[in-house]
């Protein structure tokens, strides 16, 4: 008698929820190589055994207002994972992160009687509160990345177990410094900036302009040299684009991203998982945001925590500074800049700080046992 395979449907809405996901697939193929995995990826996820139904690059959006221009794929997203939600009846429902999308997946899998682990938690303890009774009727089980979410969500009544953060497994430079720079073609005599504009094509297109105009300002101090670093998700002919005809030469860097971010002394990073990333490596940074006015109204009424960058809200202090919407200028930018970079004593207290707060995200194996519980649940 031949047993059907098991098979796990994984979602993931950008670009670190990929690297999460495949590193997730990698561990439960390891405990049981029969079982097949589908659903949303990008290109980590790809390079796994799993059966792409929609690419994650097209489901990007930033916000409310700028969510509308991906709605059409959104849709079609939605309607390609319900169909085959119900026609493969999957026996484990992987859910990552992107809640407007991923909760409406978990009620119909609740529907359809699947069970649901959802990784990486919505940030709704920053915003939307209230959804923690939508999630803890949708939701079999929330696997954390933050200690502070675990005593949130027992409150609401979701069954909660709080992994650690599965960047302490997955962040390490392997190629040294100098190096990596000789590699890109830079002088590792220099200073250097890394710019991280972020994982969707709304966020380069709203802060890799400004970041360049900062980099032109700088680069009149001939010691100052910069990297561009893609993220996943991003298209390069988009960062091409925005780096030709400038009068200095920017390399853009696809791969070794964290050996790249090594390499510099500071990070000009758009707010979200890469700002993490780059304090796990002891990088100074300063993060930048900027959304449609619109957007951001209705975030600044709906938002109650008091900072964006996740480095500065898991620290509870504003450890790196934030430019965020009027405040993001290339002037400012600058400023910030040469106010780490001429500072001995800032730079160290920031690397201090970054020190302790990777100390409070638990210890390593976190996707390890995020893997035990899908097993348990997959039963």
């Amino acid at each position: 008698m031949i047993t059907q395979s098991k098979q796990v449907m994984l979602v993931v809405g950008e670009a670190s929820g990929d690297v999460h996901g495949a590193h997730l697939v990698k561990a439960l193929s390891a405990k049981d190589p029969t079982l097949r995995f589908f659903g949303v990826a990008g290109e980590q996820l790809k390079e796994t055994n799993f059966e792409v139904l929609f690419n994650v690059s097209q489901l990007a959006g930033m916000g409310l207002v700028e969510l509308f221009g991906s709605m059409r794929n959104i849709w079609q997203a939605y309607r390609i994972l319900r169909r085959a939600m119900r026609e493969r009846s999957p026996n484990l429902v992987v859910l990552i992160d992107f809640p407007e999308f991923n909760l409406r997946l978990a009620r119909l899998a609740k529907k359809l009687k699947i069970p649901v682990l959802y990784y990486v938690s919505p940030q709704i303890w920053a915003w939307r509160r209230g959804r923690v009774r939508q999630i803890a009727r949708r939701v079999d089980h929330m696997a954390v990345v933050f200690p502070f979410e675990v005593p949130f969500y027992e409150t609401g009544g979701v069954k909660v177990s709080f992994v650690g953060h599965p960047l302490l497994d997955i962040v390490r430079s392997q190629e040294p410094r100098e190096a990596m720079l000789r590699r890109l073609a830079l002088d590792p005599a220099k200073r250097t900036v890394g710019i991280l504009p972020g994982s969707r094509r709304e966020e380069v297109s709203n802060h890799l302009p400004v970041l360049l105009d900062a980099a032109l300002q700088l680069s009149r101090d001939a010691e100052v040299q910069f990297l561009v670093i893609r993220a996943s998700t991003v298209n390069r002919q988009d960062l091409e684009s925005g780096l030709a005809g400038l009068p200095i030469k920017i390399p853009i860097v696809d791969e070794q991203r964290y050996d790249a971010v090594n390499a510099c002394d500071l990070a000009w990073t758009a707010s979200g998982t890469v700002t993490l990333e780059t304090a796990l490596l002891l990088k100074p940074m300063i993060i930048v945001y900027r959304l449609s006015w619109v957007t951001y109204a209705l975030a600044r009424m709906l938002v109650n925590v008091k900072y964006i960058g996740i480095v500065n809200i898991v620290a509870g202090e504003a450890v790196v500074p934030e430019l965020i919407q009027s405040a993001f200028t290339a002037e400012r930018v600058v400023r910030e800049t040469r106010n780490i970079m001429d500072n001995q004593d800032l730079r160290d207290a920031i690397v201090r700080k970054l020190v302790a707060l990777r100390n409070k995200l638990g210890t390593p194996g976190a996707t390890d046992r995020v893997a035990n519980i899908a097993m348990s649940m997959i039963g």
